[in-house]
């Protein structure tokens, strides 16, 4: 009984998992998407030429189509707090009932609104009108990201409540949603979204180079992409550091476990590579710099850091460390090539054929920094749902393990399939994009015909 417990929990996680990996993919551009293009509708209102506006409308369908995706994986997901995580909504319903209620009434209803008018509004309304549609569909995804991650930071770090009959009861919704990883996690997560979009759009556009579109749209996107990526990449670093401050103090067994460190001690080294085994508490295949993680953690050399043995109990040691390293890893590639697409752009006017095609395979790069972070953030806090107030385990339901592992396979082939549909799409769109449409022969009625044969 308890090893079928255990199971369930396993496969709900997991099931929980790969819906949030999925979702997660397409708020992170819709986020970035929705104010690039309010910057192509800024642009083409001061430009005298059309380069602004059809770079707008290709990145316009892209949108809608990252937005429904965006909104059919963000319903399923839902559903599992009833179905897999019943006690979660038992317990802290009160705090995130609400929170999830002003997602969906100030971003949802304000994107769904207003896309309509970025999407057909061309001939019937206003330029003007058009722009403010655009920045009041940016205005929404932004929205939705700030209510999804202050609920998100308060599981981590609950704050402005208190424990009334095994229930959270909202002390302050200031502190609520001022919580202490809030603004944090704010910053690190909208800054994921613009580098992913930036990293989409050079992307795209450069593969539009490469098919012959020569146009001056493809062109001003994929410098503006490049750009901007090469601006958002140092920001991030910054930001990822105060977050990883702010997680120190507040969750220093995810700290830990992210930086291999078994051992409390001063001057601790940065593990570079290893392969932690939890069994011997240590890491095998070992490769560290002496000292740096005292450094970069504490600011000192001989800063004392909390090792995984100190903790009663932390989280699983191999997700968390491979995932934050793939996360950094593909952070600091993004860092060199937008960097050097910059430094081709000034010195060259252009970018070189090689870096155009790698360009392309970066396209959706973003994605694995993004994914591998809500890893670290997520596993990282186990075996907390919320910290200090329920555990994975309180909040499961007793649903069979067999039925969570059919619907686990069946979400992962959907999932599977809708993904590679997607990108499938967009790199159609791109490859039909300075297409003419085909114009349909036309066709005389037969009477007409017999007309014109008589005469």
């Amino acid at each position: 009984m308890i090893e079928a417990q255990a199971s369930g929990i396993m496969l709900s996680r997991a099931q929980f998992g790969a819906n949030i990996t999925f979702h997660i993919l397409f708020p992170t551009i819709s986020i970035g998407l929705g104010w690039m293009l309010v910057y192509f509708r800024l642009k083409a209102g001061g430009s005298p030429d059309d380069r602004w506006i059809r770079a707008y409308g290709f990145w316009v369908k892209v949108f809608a189509l990252t937005f429904a995706l965006g909104v059919v994986s963000g319903i399923t997901m839902s559903f599992q707090f009833g179905t897999n995580w019943p006690g979660f909504m038992q317990t802290v319903g009160n705090v995130a009932g609400p929170l999830l209620a002003y997602e969906v009434l100030t971003a949802f209803f304000l994107e769904a609104t207003f896309l309509g008018v970025m999407l057909f509004g061309a001939q019937r309304v206003s330029p003007r009108m058009q722009t403010v549609a655009a920045f009041l569909v940016a205005t929404g995804t932004t929205l939705s990201a700030f209510w999804i991650i202050v609920l998100n930071s308060w599981m981590h770090t609950p704050a402005g409540f208190r424990m009334a009959h095994g229930q959270a009861e909202v002390t302050s919704w200031l502190e609520v949603v001022l919580n202490p990883s809030f603004p944090y996690r704010l910053v690190h997560m909208l800054l994921a979204s613009g580098l992913t979009t930036a990293f989409l759009v050079a992307g795209v556009s450069a593969y539009r180079w490469r098919q012959g579109q020569r146009s001056a749209d493809v062109s001003a996107a994929l410098r503006s992409a490049m750009i901007l990526g090469a601006c958002l990449i140092p920001l991030q670093i910054a930001a990822g550091d105060l977050q990883g401050l702010n997680t120190l103090a507040f969750e220093p067994a995810k700290v830990a476990a992210m930086e291999g460190l078994w051992n409390t001690e001063k001057g601790a080294p940065a593990v570079i590579f290893a392969w932690p085994d939890e069994a011997a508490g240590q890491n095998r295949f070992e490769l560290a710099i002496p000292r740096l993680a005292s450094l970069y953690l504490r600011h000192s050399l001989d800063g004392q850091v909390q090792g995984l043995k100190d903790f009663a109990e932390h989280p699983p040691v191999v997700p968390v460390f491979f995932a934050f390293r793939l996360m950094v890893g593909v952070g600091l590639l993004m860092l060199a090539v937008s960097w050097l697409g910059v430094w081709q752009f000034r010195r060259h006017g252009a970018l070189s054929e090689a870096m155009m095609k790698l360009v392309v395979l970066m396209s959706f790069s973003g994605w694995i920094p993004v994914v591998c972070g809500w890893y670290v953030t997520e596993i990282g806090r186990q075996p907390w749902l919320v910290t200090g107030v329920l555990t994975t385990a309180q909040a499961a339901s007793p649903v069979p393990p067999h039925l969570i592992a059919a619907t686990l396979a069946m979400y992962l082939v959907l999932y599977g399939f809708l993904t590679v549909s997607y990108v499938s799409v967009v790199f159609y769109l791109a490859r039909k994009a300075d297409r003419p449409p085909a114009r349909r022969p036309v066709r005389l009625g037969l009477a007409h015909e017999e007309g014109l044969h008589h005469a």
